[in-house]
Parts: structure tokens; C-alpha cells; sequence
């Protein structure tokens, strides 16, 4: 059972009300504020206390020694850990001379709002202090979606009672203080006091400070301009590290001080001092004269502009209606104006998984973006190609063709030192193809097909036809790999890699054939497509005949099953702390979703009893030591229709950072389940797929939804799709005439809304278990 939540059930906005300083940083994630460039952690404005203080620059970071307790060829030698930067966010307080900080004195109120339509944080706070002064504090913050450097704070503090003299000092601070956040020592030191101070400066009230990493050598330049209202003559001070105006006053009771602070970031590997100091003194003058209130509106406008096309309203299921779009918010936040730049498994908010991004990025984030922020998905896209020739050096290295791209990275490099994850999770090349080929289909985006789906899909293709080979068997062969299941690695023919190289093959012919002077250039000959056709053709999938089951990969079903009721019983989730690899590798036993998340996007593969039997097989031997788990089991239990079953891993997917699920959300937001749970919904119970470049929906509503309505954009349209149990209403909001496909039946839509019977799936199984104590968690 999903514990009672924390923040109280609204449409449009999280709320906390209270503060649990043991649930500090797990806030600090949920209240995180990002534009993909910038991210800033919910800290409190006062800095303490504090949970796990952030503030990111997306891709800024210093480089690591990769420990190995034996080296071996081909291992990556360095690794990349996102690091906290200049913390600008800081707005310290005091009350007739008293400190304000909520552990001491008396707390009345403390309410915190993440407003999900204007994307605004919102803060109120009832203070008395050991001497008995009160004083009310409102805040808000935001970090611009309009202007990509920007961040801004507006901070008002008024006098209750009696009257109070208080003094507000807005700070920048570098290298602060951080909770230990690893055991190796070499980290340790990379993360401790990582910036190295070049230059500082100060004027009135806007100070800028410029500092360079001691590896990597990035550059970064932090800004502030502050604007006090109802304070005489604010001072500046200023040091390498840090900097702070001071304004203060006598405040009357209902009198108030307010300060507005606008922080300017920027960061290169190449730009020289005076032109990054040049470029945040600029980004700070713009938003100055845009002004708060401007600021403020155009925020909303974007949002307006994002959830008009992005929006998932359903009946029946509160709980889940919030989750879905703090879950849709934090994922568009991850990737709005990143540009040319990863989006990390944690987006930025916080340091979990050193700030890498992986293949999640590809096969969870931008099937969302694509369908909802299609411009954020290019980007991203073009991010993975900017990267193309680090990745044919990682391939020559290997001793492939084409072009190898990492597991874990933040710049493009291989960052992962634990190869049957990494480097035998060759899928993560064909997840970039396909999400490649995916944009181009959903956008109809023919420059980007050209000069960038084009390079990326012949390169990959040609590790593909490097990689594996034709067997005596006439099937053609992908051995040595792990798929998505990692309990399952160095396996032959894992069927999720193969279908997903098949369809890397198929995608890099067809787009070189629609290319060919810019194929030519990338020396693609006939032969060369033909050959990737072939092998495509040819790709293995498989089969027990015994158990009439696809195997996960050859030989699978044939491994003895684990003892998950021993596991149990001795409390062995997850079994990757509890249990060595050498039993897991060789048991049956399924991390997450593997051949089910073959069955989801390459469903057109697999009949529907292939994929019920399928579901009904893997079902008990998956116990989701994954947060990518529950959102692909949501979809393959609606289609195969399992619809309660359905419903419980859609909560477990949604839920997984509002509940702190897998109780780790302190170091920042699942933002792959988080999208997931959109996946869930439309391509679960809204049926939606795009197989073959066709836009199709067959949906059905758990007995617990009543009404399931979503909004996408698809090729230059805005598309409606409204669901109840007995019919869906398909409404083209704007764009160009589109043509869909409803069940078997096909239509243009253009003008007036269509509808359509909805037909509920009858299962041929029985609603499947899971193993011993690992059934969804369920939210009601």
C-alpha cells in the first residue's frame, strides 16, 4: 500500500504544509526548480536548515579517477560528477538581531506551494523568535523558462504585533558546506570545495563572482542584482567565494521590507573570462528591465503553452491526477531550454547518479517530449549527435564499426566502470536510433532527418551489422549484450536489443534512401543497406516451444527459477544488495521489464497472445528493482487487458517521488518515472502507439477512471483524445488536418471531433502475480 501521502491531494499544485525536518531533502527535490539549464533545489531561502543543498548547471562538472580493483582494456578511465555551484538562492534574515531559523524560537505557520500552472514556488512562514518577536515571511522563486540564465526570488518579510528591526542579506556563496555523499575518498575530494575562484566583482547592489574547476576547467560566472523596497542604503561586500547585500529597516506592525533578486548563470569550456563575466552582466541587465512582474506573466504564458498541448485530465483518481502532472511538470522542466545539453536521470534536482544521463533519457523522457515539447526532444537529440564522434572513438576502442554511444555520461564520454551494465548495454545505441526516428515521424522535421537522424542512424547501424552475425541457423545473431534487465547480462539474443537493432537497421536504410547525396557523403553504399535490410530480416527473437513463451534471451526459461519466497522472507529487495551476481546472472529472475518493454515498442512484433502469455510468464519473476519497471508493466497489463493491475503500476509510477517509493528521492526526482506515468496513461489506457509511423489508439479505462482525457502534439497539430468507458472523442484543437487510427478503423481528422466506440480487451489469462512481496504498489 502507497503510504498517506505527505502533500495534500490538489489538481494544479503540491502543497506542504508543516515542516519535517527529517523529510527536509526529500522536499528539497519535490520543490526543485529547473529550466534544463539551470536547476535549483527547494532549500529553504535561509539555507538552513537543509537537507542537501543544490544548485546545477546542466553539464557542469569536474572529472574523477574510476576505481578498479584490476584494470582491464577498454575500461573508461575517468569519470564526470555534477557539482554544486555558486548557490544564489541564498536570503538570510534577521530579526532584532536574532538569526532566523526555524529550529529555534517558534514556528506558527509554514506553507510551501509549487504552483504547477504559473511554475512558481510559493512560500509563507509564521515565525516568533526566542525573544518573542513575530515576523511573517513570504517568498516566492522561479527559474525562468523565457530567459535561460535566469533565476529570481521575490522575498518580502512583515512585522506582526510589535514593531521589528530586521535586516535582509541576499548572498552568493561558492563551495558550500555539503553532506558527505560518497565513501571513496577520490570523490570525496571532488566534491569538496570544487570551484576554484577567478575573479570577483561589485557594484551598489549587483556583485558577480567567476570561478574555474580544478580538472575539467569549466568556466562559471554567478550574478545578482537586488532590488530592496521599504530599506535605506543596502550595502555590498564581497570576497572570492562570497557575496552579500544588506538592507535593513525598522518595520512598523504590517509594515514590510521586500527584496527582489534576479541571479544570472553562465558557464563554458572554451568562452574567456570577460566574455562570461560579459554574458551574466548581460543576462542581468535584461531581466532587470523586464522586471519581476514581466517575468513573472511570460512564466505562465510558457506554461500555458505547455500544458495546452501536454495536459492528462482524468476522473476517478485524485491522487494520481496530481502526481501525473507534477510528473509532467518536472519532466518538461528537465529539458525546456537545455539546448545542445543531456537531460540526467535526475534532470537537476540533485546529485543522484553523479548527474549521468542514460539510456531512460531515449526510451522513457522523450517519447513524453516528442508528443509534448517536441522542440526539447530535438535538442536532446542533438545533443547525442554532438557527441557522434566521441562515441566512433569509443567504438574503435571496442574494436567496432560505427559508433559505440556511452551508458552513463554527462559530456558524451563513457563514464561507467561496471562493463556488463555499460558496455554490454549496447541497447542504449538503438534506444538514441529509435527516439531518432520516433522525433522524425512525429514531427515530419526533414533538416533534422537530414543532418542529424541521418549520421546517427548509419552509425549505429553499421555497429549493429559489426556486432553481430548470420548463424548457420539463416537467423542473424546479437551475442555477449545486456538488455534492459540487468540481472540478466552478457546474454545471446536478448530479444529487446534485437528487435530494437532491427529496427536501428531498418530506420538507417530507409533514411539513407531518402538522403542519398548526404549518405554518400557518410560513404553508405547499396551494398551496405542491403546487407543491414538482411540482417534486420533475419533477427532472431527466441522462442520455448515447450513453455510457448519468447525467451528473454536464448536459454532463458531454461535457468532455474529464484527463491523469491526465501528472498522474502529475509527482506532481500533489492537483490543487488543482498545477493551476488553470480547467482542472479545465472536464475530466472527480471530486474525490470525487459522482452515486455520489447513488447510495448516493438508490439507490432508479437501477436496478442504472444503477448499475453508473455506478460503472464515474466510477471512473477519481475521484482521491479527499478523505478523503470511499473510504468512498461502498466502498459503491457491494459493492452493484454489486466486494467486493475494496470492501474496499481500506473500509481506505483506516478507516486514514485511524491511517496518517496524507493525512499531515495532525497537525491533528487525519478524523472523517468515521472514521464513514465504518462506513459502509462496514454500509451496504457489510451492504447496509443506509433508503430511504423502511424499514429493509433485503442483505449480502455480501469474500473477505478471514469474519464481519461489527454492532449499531444503530432505532426504539427494539437490533438485531443477523451475516453470514457463507453466512448472516445478524438478533437483537433489546432494545426493541420491529421489522419489516426481507432481500433482497425482509420479517419481523417479535420474540423469536427470524431468518436468512437471504446472495446475492452478480454484477457486469455489469469490476472498474473508477482513474485513474494513485490506486488505494485497499490494507492487504494
Amino acid at each position: 500500500m502507497i503510504p498517506e501521502p505527505r502533500f495534500p491531494v490538489e489538481q494544479w499544485s503540491i502543497r506542504e504544509l508543516g515542516l519535517d525536518l527529517d523529510q527536509l531533502a526529500q522536499s528539497e527535490s519535490v520543490f526543485a526548480l529547473s529550466n534544463g539549464h539551470i536547476g535549483i533545489r527547494g532549500n529553504l531561502d535561509e539555507g538552513d536548515p537543509h537537507g542537501l543543498p543544490g544548485t546545477y548547471l546542466n553539464s557542469f562538472y569536474e572529472t574523477r579517477p574510476l576505481p578498479y580493483a584490476e584494470s582491464g582494456y577498454g575500461f573508461p578511465e575517468m569519470g564526470q560528477t555534477i557539482i554544486n555551484v555558486t548557490d544564489g538562492k541564498l536570503i538570510r534574515l534577521l530579526v532584532d538581531d536574532e538569526p532566523f531559523d526555524l529550529r529555534y524560537g517558534t514556528l506558527h505557520h509554514h506553507e510551501r506551494i509549487l504552483d504547477l500552472r504559473s511554475g512558481l514556488l510559493h512560500r509563507v512562514v509564521e515565525w516568533e523568535s526566542p525573544a518573542g518577536q513575530v515576523v511573517r515571511v513570504r517568498s516566492t522563486r522561479l527559474v525562468s523558462l523565457t530567459q535561460r540564465s535566469v533565476m529570481a526570488i521575490r522575498y518580502e518579510v512583515e512585522a506582526v504585533g510589535d514593531p521589528a528591526r530586521v535586516v535582509i542579506q541576499s548572498e552568493l556563496v561558492a563551495n558550500e558546506d555539503l553532506p558527505t555523499q560518497s565513501n571513496d575518498p577520490r570523490v570525496a575530494a571532488v566534491l569538496e570545495a570544487p570551484l576554484e575562484a577567478e575573479d570577483q566583482f561589485g557594484r551598489d547592489t549587483r556583485a558577480l563572482l567567476v570561478h574555474r574547476t580544478r580538472a575539467s576547467q569549466l568556466r562559471m560566472a554567478a550574478a545578482m542584482e537586488n532590488t530592496f523596497v521599504g530599506s535605506g542604503n543596502p550595502g555590498l561586500e564581497i570576497q572570492p567565494d562570497w557575496a552579500r547585500v544588506t538592507g535593513g529597516t525598522t518595520l512598523a506592525p504590517g509594515e514590510r521590507l521586500t527584496l527582489t533578486k534576479f541571479v544570472a548563470y553562465g558557464w563554458s569550456s572554451l568562452r574567456s573570462l570577460p566574455a562570461l563575466r560579459d554574458q551574466v552582466d548581460g543576462a542581468l541587465s535584461m531581466v532587470a528591465y523586464t522586471g519581476w512582474d514581466q517575468l513573472v506573466a511570460d512564466q505562465r504564458s510558457a506554461l500555458d503553452e505547455f500544458w495546452h498541448g501536454a495536459d492528462v485530465s482524468l476522473e476517478g483518481d485524485d491522487t494520481v491526477q496530481q502526481a501525473v502532472r507534477f510528473g509532467l511538470f518536472h519532466t518538461m522542466q528537465a529539458a525546456a531550454r537545455a539546448e545542445g545539453r543531456a537531460i540526467p536521470a535526475k534532470g537537476l534536482t540533485g546529485p543522484g547518479y553523479d548527474g549521468h544521463a542514460f539510456w531512460d533519457t531515449e526510451s522513457f523522457v522523450l517519447p513524453v517530449l516528442t508528443a509534448t515539447v517536441p522542440k526539447a526532444a530535438a535538442d536532446a537529440l542533438r545533443w547525442r549527435h554532438d557527441t557522434l564522434d566521441l562515441a566512433r572513438d569509443r567504438a574503435e576502442a571496442l574494436r567496432m564499426r560505427g559508433a559505440t554511444f556511452p551508458w552513463r555520461t554527462i559530456r558524451g564520454h563513457e563514464c561507467s566502470g561496471y562493463w556488463p551494465a555499460s558496455t554490454a548495454a549496447m541497447h542504449v545505441n538503438a534506444d538514441i536510433a529509435a527516439a531518432a526516428i520516433r522525433y522524425v515521424n512525429w514531427t515530419g522535421d526533414e533538416d533534422f532527418d537530414r543532418t542529424r537522424a541521418l549520421p546517427m542512424l548509419v552509425e549505429t547501424a553499421r555497429l549493429w551489422a559489426s556486432a553481430g552475425y548470420h548463424g548457420d541457423d539463416g537467423y542473424f545473431h546479437l551475442d555477449g549484450v545486456t538488455g534492459p534487465d540487468e540481472y540478466s547480462a552478457v546474454a545471446d539474443d536478448n530479444i529487446y536489443t534485437n528487435l530494437m537493432a532491427r529496427l536501428n537497421l531498418l530506420g538507417a536504410a530507409d533514411t539513407a534512401e531518402r538522403w542519398p547525396r548526404e549518405a554518400a557523403n557518410l560513404d553508405v553504399t547499396a551494398a551496405e543497406t542491403a546487407a543491414w535490410r538482411a540482417a534486420a530480416e533475419a533477427m532472431s527473437m527466441p522462442y520455448d516451444d515447450d513453455k510457448r513463451v519468447h525467451q528473454q534471451d536464448r536459454g532463458f526459461t531454461q535457468h532455474q527459477v529464484w527463491d523469491f519466497e526465501r528472498t522474502a522472507k529475509s527482506g532481500g529487495y533489492p537483490l543487488l544488495l543482498h545477493a551476488p551476481y553470480f547467482d542472479i546472472y545465472r536464475k530466472q529472475v527480471v530486474k525490470q521489464a525487459d522482452l515486455v518493454l520489447a513488447m510495448h515498442w516493438c508490439g507490432d512484433r508479437f501477436t496478442f497472445e504472444e503477448k499475453a502469455r508473455a506478460f503472464a510468464y515474466y510477471e512473477p519473476l519481475t521484482v521491479r528493482d527499478s523505478s523503470l519497471s511499473a510504468c512498461t508493466q502498466a502498459v503491457l497489463a491494459a493492452e493484454t487487458g489486466h486494467l486493475e493491475l494496470a492501474h496499481d503500476y500506473l500509481a506505483e509510477a506516478a507516486l514514485m517521488d511524491l511517496a518517496d517509493l524507493e525512499h531515495n528521492s532525497r537525491d533528487g526526482l525519478h524523472i523517468a518515472s515521472l514521464a513514465g506515468a504518462w506513459i502509462a496513461l496514454v500509451a496504457g489506457f489510451g492504447g496509443m502507439r506509433d508503430h511504423g509511423g502511424t499514429l493509433s489508439f485503442h483505449p480502455q479505462l480501469p474500473p477505478g477512471i471514469t474519464r481519461l482525457s489527454f492532449a499531444m502534439r503530432w505532426r504539427g497539430a494539437t490533438l485531443q483524445v477523451a475516453v470514457t468507458p463507453e466512448a472516445a472523442v478524438y478533437t483537433r484543437l489546432d494545426g493541420p488536418a491529421i489522419e489516426i487510427q481507432h481500433g482497425d478503423d482509420t479517419f481523417t481528422l479535420d474540423g469536427a471531433p470524431v468518436t468512437r466506440p471504446v472495446q475492452q480487451v478480454t484477457p486469455i489469462t489469469p490476472t498474473p502475480q508477482q513474485p513474494a512481496d513485490r506486488a505494485p504498489a497499490r494507492s487504494s
